[in-house]
């Protein structure tokens, strides 16, 4: 596919860190593939391929998909951008928990689940040993590839399946976490762990699973730190990774409170008390030149089992407008400042406070 680009200086392109005690490194910014799947809106097939082109071309290494987005556009696309690439000159993910059943009926191209794709199929959750490997073997069919690099469990949590979910979660624990553990043993992947939106869910699989990393969406950003009482310091004792989705909140911490469109935090309008905050934040950030965008995608990067943060971008506009704000330089007073504010958990590591992974 691509093996630089010519244009590109090596040290404006990301770092790659470990992933906890894998052999695995990923650059710290991700490509988070849901928009190839035609997130809310139709994406063209020239739009998707220029977007995975822009991420190569500023040095990004990390690739994160699932069976889910755009029930296999998400997966076929990225698939065909990096199959002639060396396979070894990049980390993959997928997830599994969800198996996509054709439809009998099919009028087109229709928003379903939030994907405006015209794939035909519908998704049905299956945490069990079976399911999960025939949805392994199906996602390497649609991304034409011999491997994955690190299978994640897809929305397994309250958040998602309410009271049915500790059924669920049994179904993982005594069928589905078999066939992830011999996935592993066979170097079918080199690593294991959840794809969810709850760091209570990632805490309580540890208690029964080895997991090798979660992706955690949307729970460890400038506005919630709460993954830091008792999650956070389980991962840094077990040298877990993690691998960070939604760290604008679903957009508040990307645009800010003063702009002329909608204000979303988790996917819905910010509440009174988040935009109050989030005014809070920006102040301080205006205080010291830095975008709030920018503190927003460096802070929790700070933390030492932070591998990667795979902010969502639809555009290649968009993506280099996430690589300008990885690249701005930030100066210790304004995370001291945040703490001071009461902004910012007085325990969160900042950058420039941590010793980082080798």
């Amino acid at each position: 596919m691509y093996d630089m680009n010519p244009g590109a200086a090596a040290d404006q392109m990301p770092r790659s860190r470990r992933l906890g005690a894998t052999e695995l490194r990923l650059t710290e910014i991700g490509f988070g593939a849901a928009a190839l799947g035609s997130l809310y809106e139709p994406m063209s097939e020239g739009t998707a391929r220029a977007l995975i082109e822009a991420a190569w071309a500023a040095g990004v290494r990390y690739f994160d998909t699932a069976p889910y987005y755009g029930f296999g556009q998400s997966e076929r696309r990225l698939g065909d951008a990096l199959r002639t690439s060396s396979r070894n000159s990049f980390v993959l993910s997928t997830k599994v928990g969800r198996l996509l059943k054709p439809l009998t009926t099919h009028a087109g191209c229709g928003r379903r689940h939030g994907f405006a794709s015209e794939m035909p199929f519908e998704p049905v959750y299956d945490y069990s040993y079976d399911g999960i490997m025939r949805s392994f073997e199906d996602s390497l069919q649609r991304l034409g590839l011999a491997r994955v690099d690190v299978l994640l469990v897809h929305d397994i949590g309250h958040a998602t399946h309410g009271q049915s979910n500790d059924t669920q979660l049994r179904l993982l624990e005594m069928s589905g976490y078999r066939a992830l553990d011999e996935l592993r043993r066979a170097r079918m992947v080199a690593a294991i762990g959840l794809g969810v939106n709850e760091w209570q869910v990632c805490e309580s699989v540890m208690a029964w699973g080895d997991f090798d990393c979660f992706l955690l969406a949307g729970r460890y950003t400038l506005l919630e730190q709460g993954a830091l009482e008792t999650f956070l310091p389980k991962c840094v004792a077990r040298k877990t990774g993690l691998i960070l989705g939604g760290i604008y909140n679903s957009g508040i911490l990307a645009t800010g409170t003063r702009g002329h469109g909608p204000v979303n935090y988790n996917y819905e309008p910010a509440p009174a008390d988040r935009l109050a905050t989030v005014r809070r934040l920006e102040r301080v950030c205006d205080s010291h030149g830095v975008p709030l965008a920018a503190a927003a995608l460096q802070f929790p990067l700070a933390h030492p089992q932070v591998t990667s943060v795979i902010p969502g971008a639809d555009s290649a506009q968009q993506l280099r407008a996430t690589l300008e704000h990885y690249r701005v330089s930030i100066p210790d007073s304004l995370w001291s400042d945040l703490k001071a504010e009461g902004l910012i958990a007085a325990d969160a590591p900042v950058p420039g406070s941590e010793a980082r992974l080798p």
